[in-house]
């Protein structure tokens, strides 16, 4: 193929939104990917007390898979402008982390940048495949990430069952229906949507490789998957590595089921995070399930999760990074139903994805042990109602399962749905 018929194959890319065969059907191939969610978000109650409603824009995000001759070679990248969208955080009633509180933070634009190598060595190691990622991107610790999964919100455990945007360096091994993966990583959590992992500090020498983890991964049967996961983060909460351990477990089983008619999905996970050398302890259950026809799905979730109340600034939705030492008020407990019901419609040779939806939340919130934080003297109740309207835009999304590289993540396909 001549540079000419190469930028025509990249224009064509663009333009279809299908993945794309490189040079002579080489098996190289590039799939891009977009998605955008428009909602109006009302959130009862809020910091201080009352209500809030928002029309906000979440989740754009461009993104690329890639692979090379025979699958060895993989990459993935994603960008996501949450931080010109979202600024200032979506409303979304308990959730916490990176310095926002009953806001989700905004990712940061290099959400993921990672490439790999999957089963280089062939039928040298006989059955086994040996699978290297190297780059910006989710630790293979806890369940998928929950941009992937069936609902808008995002719950309020995030912190607790993933651990995003980080450098990390993976090593998978996968036999038979066995996968171990462990990982090398930087601690620090970002503090903004600009921010890079921080590699190495002038003071506290090398942040890329102060945390570990290891995720072991059995699936016994097509669409079951059962796992465990372990993980040692140095000082997420100070860039400089100046606070407090993490040590995190994570259990989940995973079932998906597709009929050609309609599609099932159902995930139970639990996880703990202990700071602190166990002065503070944080659990989380949660459970969900989805059902999607052809042209509508509807889906449920509850969990119970524990978070951090840490002192807060003169913007109640925000806390102080670094956090000072002595920061953690309380603890407090949330647990929140909710539902998502939503509409599909397709165009441009259905390749967009147009989808209509409503999601609502009712819960509880209450206060856990000891510490002077009280919940009701913030929002004023122990009641948490949500509801948001939007319509989500996919344009030639694959299914695919955001934070599963390398051996587990599954070669993209032509067309098919977000999970």
């Amino acid at each position: 193929m001549n540079r000419s018929a190469g930028m025509l194959a990249a224009l064509g890319m663009m333009l279809g939104g299908g993945a794309v065969a490189l040079p002579a059907q080489s098996a190289w191939g590039i799939t891009p990917m977009a998605r955008a969610i428009g909602t109006v978000d009302h959130s009862d109650p809020v910091p201080g007390g009352g209500s809030l409603t928002e029309a906000r824009v979440v989740e754009p995000v461009l993104m690329v898979m890639g692979h090379g001759p025979g699958g060895v070679f993989r990459f993935n990248a994603t960008l996501d402008l949450e931080g010109l969208t979202i600024p200032g955080g979506e409303l979304t009633p308990g959730d916490w982390g990176e310095g926002f509180v009953d806001r989700r933070h905004p990712h940061t634009y290099v959400h993921e940048l990672l490439v790999g190598l999957v089963d280089p060595l062939g039928r040298h190691d006989g059955r086994g495949r040996l699978g290297i990622v190297l780059g910006k991107g989710f630790v293979p610790f806890g369940t998928d990430d929950p941009m992937s999964r069936p609902f808008l919100r995002f719950p309020v455990n995030h912190h607790l069952s993933q651990i995003p945007e980080r450098a990390v360096g993976i090593v998978q091994y996968q036999l038979g229906v066995v996968t171990v993966e462990g990982s090398l990583f930087d601690g620090d959590e970002p503090t903004g949507p600009s921010d890079w992992p921080l590699i190495r500090t002038d003071t506290h020498g090398w942040r890329f490789g102060d945390s570990r983890a290891l995720r072991i991964t059995v699936s016994p049967r097509s669409g079951l998957e059962v796992q465990g996961s372990l993980a040692h983060i140095h000082s997420p909460e100070s860039r400089a590595g100046a606070a407090p351990d993490a040590e995190k477990q994570s259990a989940s089983i995973r079932w998906e089921q597709g009929t050609g008619s309609t599609d099932r999905y159902a995930l139970i996970e639990w996880a703990r995070t202990s700071e602190a050398q166990g002065y503070f302890v944080f659990h989380t259950f949660l459970g969900e399930g989805m059902l999607r026809g052809r042209r509508w799905s509807v889906a449920y979730r509850f969990e119970s999760t524990e978070r951090p109340e840490e002192l807060r600034l003169v913007d109640l939705f925000r806390t102080q990074r670094p956090s000072p030492d002595n920061s953690i008020l309380g603890i407090t407990r949330w647990s929140l139903h909710t539902v998502h019901v939503a509409l599909t419609f397709a165009a441009s040779r259905r390749r967009l994805s147009i989808e209509p939806f409503v999601e609502g939340t009712l819960g509880t919130v209450a206060k856990v042990g000891g510490g002077i934080f009280d919940p009701e003297l913030l929002y004023g109740t122990d009641q948490v109602r949500a509801l948001d309207v939007g319509v989500e835009l996919d344009w030639a999304a694959q299914r695919q399962r955001m934070g599963r590289y390398g051996v587990l993540q599954a070669m993209p396909a032509m067309s098919g749905m977000r999970m």
